[in-house]
């Protein structure tokens, strides 16, 4: 069984920086971060969870938000950015929330720069004494990032053992927008969802998701692609997704907010949260030696300035 190697920022260094383009630093003591900076984009991913903490393609604003009142604590989970949620999404009894491998670190395997000018990182983590202490299963896990005018997440889960597994799974993305009241969520019209915030009552979505309170919905049987309407910033970013059968949309709102630690007041106004999941029924079974790779590509598009009156519909057509 190969073990990440204990973080020494000098080694990683020599080994995988890319001149001018990724470096190395950490953001408080033990949580070393890779800061990728090209003509195309900025981006920033923690070691601790490979969890993507920011992107921007040039010239638009912040892609991802991240909790002003974020904990940076080794072993402690990060709100904002994407997190990784594995082997299982939600609650579970006697365990951490989404599972356990958003608070562990992981190991780089490699990094490089294509002739497009991006910049692909792989990131890996396999079972051990601690993991199977949490789930008793022998797996390798990878997570492919390619950050450029696009962000692109494959995680490939890999069963390496001898009897089959199931997992839940998401890519927890959390979204900034300029203002919550103003955005909209499509691609979801006609999909049934499950509402937590109503118990998990079942219902059916009724042309774009539009947010006025909170909001907490597992969305059944979809492979579409979701678009973000950000009017307030006059963008749409579009969720394109592979592998996943379930769309979580989340937002906290106001008295929800209050009660989590690392929410500074009133940052529920600028996120919204739509993830590519595999969720409740829709878990995955991998046999032995056969893998399953969940995806999702983000891409931004300014809408087109309005030149003819207001009656024009500013989306992308």
């Amino acid at each position: 069984m190969n073990h990440p190697t204990p973080i020494d920022l000098p080694s990683l260094t020599a080994r995988f920086a890319i001149p001018g383009r990724l470096r190395f630093m950490e953001i408080a003591p033990g949580l070393p971060v890779i800061d990728i900076a090209t003509p195309l984009a900025t981006a920033r991913v923690a070691l601790q969870g490979a969890q993507v903490l920011a992107w921007r393609p040039d010239g638009m604003p912040p892609v991802l938000w991240l909790s002003g009142a974020a904990v940076f604590e080794p072993g402690k989970a990060v709100r904002g950015g994407i997190p990784v949620c594995w082997p299982w999404f939600g609650d579970r009894p006697g365990h951490s929330a989404h599972g356990f491998v958003r608070t562990r670190l992981w190991e780089l395997r490699e990094t490089s720069l294509d002739t497009a000018g991006q910049v692909h990182v792989r990131l890996g983590l396999q079972d051990d004494d601690a993991t199977r202490a949490l789930w008793d299963h022998a797996f390798d896990l990878e997570l492919h990032l390619t950050v450029g005018t696009t962000l692109s997440l494959l995680l490939t889960t890999r069963n390496t053992g001898a009897h089959p597994f199931t997992l839940s799974e998401a890519l927890h993305t959390y979204f900034s927008v300029g203002n919550i009241r103003q955005t909209t969520v499509r691609g979801l019209d006609g999909t049934h969802f499950l509402d937590k915030v109503q118990g998990y009552a079942p219902a059916q979505q009724s042309g774009p998701v539009h947010f006025t309170g909170e909001t907490d919905r597992v969305y059944l049987n979809t492979t579409a692609d979701c678009v973000i309407d950000d009017a307030d910033q006059s963008r749409s970013i579009t969720v394109a997704k592979t592998g996943s059968h379930s769309t979580v949309v989340w937002n906290p709102w106001a008295e929800r907010e209050k009660a989590m630690g690392d929410m500074a007041a009133g940052g529920y106004q600028r996120m919204v949260c739509v993830e590519t999941a595999n969720a409740g029924a829709q878990a995955i079974t991998v046999a032995p030696r056969e893998s399953h790779a969940l995806g999702t590509v983000v891409s931004v598009a300014a809408y087109e300035k309005l030149t003819r009156g207001p009656a024009q519909d500013p989306r992308p057509r």
